[in-house]
């Protein structure tokens, strides 16, 4: 195959699902041994141009090309065999299996005599380690998937890219579940590969990081390419514009919420864990934004989900409006006016098989109830409808499945799901995790309006810049100790990252 300017040229690719048109008219050119980068909001069209290229989806219109030749792609096995591998943004691991068979599955390595043979374990296990080295990945081949984090989930899947040794490697939001030391150990590995003349199609909403490892960004909105750039070219004030169609010189809205008296005072909460928080005390006001920031392992979630009923506490008090209670479920904190958005959206968040409205009213049902088990639909109906049409989500009806929408609108779905339950204390973990940074702005301004009518937030963020532009206070945590305490107006990132890194 005679060698071509462009590894993976995709011209003019459509793709309409009903009610939407997602991807029009796209062209794509990517060159060999490159990172190019490709942007844009939620809803941009960027995960579905990627499925039609590992085909997942087969576009309307448009043809593909790999090194010049024109290629067809039916699934995702063809474009494996065809040398493109894919790290998706939802990790999908065999949980209860190894990490070896999770890497090798489908393809495990055998012996034996004719047609009688035998899985190779002790092959796959050192082809394993093998392949660890190599990416300096630090797991052993036998342990249990579901025994691991999500950042080692998420260094399983690149292993498993890598070992197809594809020619393209598509990575979409791949260190959205990572740590510092992580990325630059991803950043490392997609060094290595450009030098092998890897293509690396790279998602990502991290400006930062798409300046710092991209040689080429392509930009997309409404499903339309708007251009592509070297990277060298680009500031972060430009690709925002260029996404949005519009400046964003403020990337925080004005918060005019003024904090009141003390909704919740936590006092020695402790964990019975022993790699969990400890004698956590703090205080949370009413229409505060109190920000809870930290490095992987703080047990930030762990503390607000232990508020929440999720967790058992060994020792401590929480106190509500002045009064000791006791939260054992997460039906007891609804009770006393708390709602919980976690961290994992689409693992304890979104229930992907039912409808807009269906996922937004789960939480509230008890107050559509009717005599003799009837639930008053037309109530919950309007309800569910003007809260969803509040927070300005984009979906093409209320029947749509959620798990068709984009990532920012699943979020608002899931802010209606609980302020339908008229909460005072919202507890938001990672609000704003793998989205654009308009549709951040859109749930800032819902967390402002909401502080603004003396909601109290606490809200759990691993961006600093978001930590400080959104909180009035910042607590601090390391290793489930709190460390610190900073006004909003006076924190800075080395202060935060001085305390989280306190032992």
């Amino acid at each position: 195959m005679v060698q071509n300017e462009y590894v993976l040229e995709m011209n003019n690719i459509s793709k309409e699902f009903p009610g939407v048109k997602a991807l029009d008219q796209v062209t794509l050119q990517v060159r060999p041994g490159t990172v190019h980068a490709l942007m844009g909001e939620n809803g941009a069209g960027k995960s579905t141009l990627m499925k039609c290229l590992f085909g997942i989806y087969a576009p309307d219109e448009g043809e593909m090309n790999l090194n010049g030749e024109h290629v067809q792609i039916p699934n995702s096995k063809a474009a494996l065999n065809l040398g493109i591998s894919m790290i998706h943004q939802e990790l999908h691991p065999v949980p209860y299996r190894n990490v070896m068979e999770n890497i090798w599955l489908g393809r495990f390595p055998s012996r034996g005599f004719g047609p009688i043979q035998f899985i190779d374990h002790k092959r796959m296990a050192q082809d394993t380690r093998d392949l660890f080295k190599q990416l300096d990945i630090d797991l052993q081949p036998e342990t249990m998937v579901h025994t691991l984090s999500v950042s080692k989930v998420q260094s399983i899947e690149i292993a498993k890219a890598v070992s197809f040794h594809s020619r393209i490697i598509v990575m979409d939001e791949p260190t959205s579940s990572l740590t510092d030391v992580e990325v630059e150990q991803l950043f490392r590995i997609i060094r290595d590969l450009k030098k092998s003349g890897v293509a690396i199609i790279y998602i990502s909403h991290k400006m930062e990081e798409i300046l710092k490892i991209s040689d080429e960004v392509s930009i997309m909105r409404d499903g339309k390419k708007i251009g592509t750039w070297p990277a060298a070219e680009l500031t972060t004030n430009l690709i925002i514009s260029r996404m949005v169609g519009r400046d964003l010189t403020n990337r925080f809205p004005e918060r005019n919420n003024v904090p009141g008296d003390v909704v919740l005072r936590v006092q020695e909460l402790t964990s019975p864990f022993p790699k969990s928080f400890k004698q956590v005390s703090f205080d949370l006001r009413r229409g505060e934004i109190l920000g809870i920031g930290g490095l992987v392992g703080a047990q930030r979630t762990e503390l607000i989900e232990a508020l929440f009923g999720l967790r058992e506490i060994q020792s401590g008090t929480i106190s509500i409006q002045g009064k000791e209670v006791r939260i054992k479920s997460p039906e007891m904190a609804k009770k006393h006016g708390m709602a919980l958005l976690t961290e994992e959206r689409r693992v304890t968040g979104i229930i992907p098989v039912l409808s807009v409205h269906e996922n937004a009213a789960i939480a509230n049902m008890g107050s559509y109830r009717k005599p003799y088990l009837l639930l008053d639909g037309k109530k919950k109906k309007a309800e569910v409808d003007a809260m969803v049409e509040k927070l300005r989500t984009k979906t093409p009806s209320m029947r749509e499945l959620i798990m068709n929408l984009s990532g920012g609108n699943q979020q608002k779905v899931l802010l209606a799901r609980w302020l339908l339950t008229e909460p005072d204390i919202l507890l938001l973990d990672e609000p704003t995790r793998g989205i654009d940074v308009g549709a951040k702005y859109e749930i800032y301004s819902i967390i402002v309006q909401l502080a603004m009518q003396g909601k109290s937030i606490i809200m759990i963020s691993s961006e600093m810049p978001e930590l400080i532009g959104m909180s009035d206070r910042i607590m601090v945590m390391s290793e489930g100790r709190l460390t610190g305490i900073l006004d909003g107006e006076q924190a800075t990132e080395e202060e935060i990252m001085r305390l989280a890194a306190q032992h």
